[in-house]
C-alpha cells in the first residue's frame, strides 16, 4: 500500500507529494521546490526515509508544480513524465516565470508520456492516470485504488475547484471531468489537492459550491 508525503513549497503554496511504499522505491509528483531550503526539505525525507525515486510525475506544468522537476532529474537521475497536450504549457513557463519571482527557474526535458489507462508501476505498487482536463489541457490526476488515495492536482480543492482562466482553460470541461471522473470513484477516497488541505471525494459530492446545487451526483 502507498504512503503519500506532502509539502508546501514556492511562493504559491503549491502541494508537492512523494509517493512510496514498502520497496523503498517512490514517484515525486509535482515538486515545486525552488530555492535551497525547500529543495533541501525535500531531499532530507527522502534520504533519511531510505527512498529511491525512480520518476517524477506531474499533474500538469503550470509554473508553481514544476519549479523542482530540473533538481530532482538532475538529483537522482530520474526520468520526467508529462501528458503530451501538456507540452505546451511547459514550454510556456520559461516566459513567464520571471514576472512571478522565478527568475532561475530551469526548464526540464520530458522524457515520457503520461498515458490515461497506461499505470505508473513502481515498487509493488501502481497509479492509475486519469486525464482531467479543464484547468489544464493536459491534466491528469493518480489514483491508487487500494489505499483510496488521489492526487488531484488543481483540478478538485476542498470545497473548491481549479481556475480556468488560464491559456487551455475551460470551465465546462472542467466540471465535468470532475463529474464524470473523480466523482465516479467512491466516497471515501482522500483527495489531496495542488493546494490547500485534503477532502474527500463524498466531502466535495455534499459540500463543494460549484456541485451542490447542480442535481443528483
Amino acid at each position: 500500500m502507498i504512503k503519500v508525503a506532502a509539502f508546501v513549497f514556492n511562493a504559491f503554496g503549491e502541494n508537492s507529494y512523494v509517493i512510496y511504499d514498502e520497496s523503498g522505491e517512490a514517484i515525486l509528483i509535482d515538486p515545486g521546490n525552488y530555492d535551497a531550503d525547500e529543495s533541501a526539505e525535500l531531499t532530507g525525507f527522502i534520504e533519511e526515509n531510505g527512498l529511491k525515486p525512480v520518476l517524477v510525475a506531474n499533474t500538469h506544468a503550470h509554473v508553481d508544480h514544476v519549479l523542482g522537476v530540473a533538481f530532482a532529474k538532475r538529483k537522482w537521475g530520474i526520468p520526467f513524465a508529462l501528458h503530451e497536450q501538456d507540452a505546451v504549457v511547459l514550454k510556456s513557463v520559461r516566459a513567464y516565470a520571471p514576472n512571478y519571482g522565478f527568475a532561475a527557474y530551469d526548464e526540464p526535458e520530458i522524457n515520457q508520456w503520461l498515458v490515461p489507462g497506461q499505470p505508473l508501476k513502481f515498487g509493488t505498487s501502481s497509479l492509475e492516470v486519469i486525464f482531467v482536463p479543464g484547468h489544464a489541457p493536459g491534466h491528469v490526476a493518480f489514483y491508487e485504488a487500494e489505499s483510496k488515495q488521489l492526487i488531484a492536482g488543481d483540478v478538485l480543492f476542498r470545497e473548491s475547484i481549479g481556475r480556468t482562466d488560464l491559456p487551455g482553460g475551460n470551465h465546462a470541461t472542467l466540471l465535468r471531468s470532475i463529474r464524470e471522473k473523480l466523482f465516479a470513484l467512491p466516497d471515501d477516497v482522500k483527495v489531496f489537492p495542488g493546494h490547500g488541505p485534503s477532502t474527500t471525494i463524498g466531502h466535495e459530492k455534499k459540500y463543494n459550491p460549484f456541485f451542490r446545487n447542480s442535481g443528483p451526483l
